[in-house]
């Protein structure tokens, strides 16, 4: 982990309590979307306003060692939070199960890379088609790759 900082929790009790567990316990317990059996990771980057840090869980989207981050915010028109965090800095750890790393978020542009991985996230989480469905606005994402 490369991040440091002051650690602010999220307003959302549920996030506080997934992100506390899901690190007490090394990614063992926590580590799905709640009710699910769907993965999460947990991803802490810096807050574009206060500078301090700020961790959410978001689906397990990987392939070949790179992590998609989907800011789909469940449809909603405006981005989350930490899409304007990741725009600002885009150094971010990442937490898969007990591994922690760094990572350089890029926003994918509109075209042949960010089609590819949109397809995946849907293959690996088939609510994000239904999000996109609700919002006129294209749904940023975000490759990590190691740093």
């Amino acid at each position: 982990m490369t991040l440091t900082g002051t650690y602010v929790p999220s307003p959302a009790e549920w996030v506080r309590d997934q992100v506390a567990e899901y690190e007490a316990s090394g990614g063992e317990r926590a580590n799905t979307l709640p009710g699910t059996d769907d993965l999460i990771v947990v991803i802490t980057s810096v807050g574009v306003k206060s500078g301090n840090l700020r961790k959410n869980p978001t689906m397990r989207v990987e392939r070949d060692g790179a992590y998609l981050a989907v800011a789909s915010k469940g449809g909603a028109e405006d981005d989350p939070a930490w899409a304007d965090n990741f725009r600002a800095h885009p150094v971010v750890d990442l937490q898969d199960g007990p591994e922690v790393h760094s990572y350089t978020a890029r926003e994918l542009p509109a075209g042949p890379e960010r089609d590819d991985w949109w397809a995946h996230a849907v293959a690996t989480w088939p609510t994000y088609g239904e999000y996109q469905q609700k919002t006129d606005r294209l749904i940023p994402l975000f490759l990590l790759e190691r740093a």
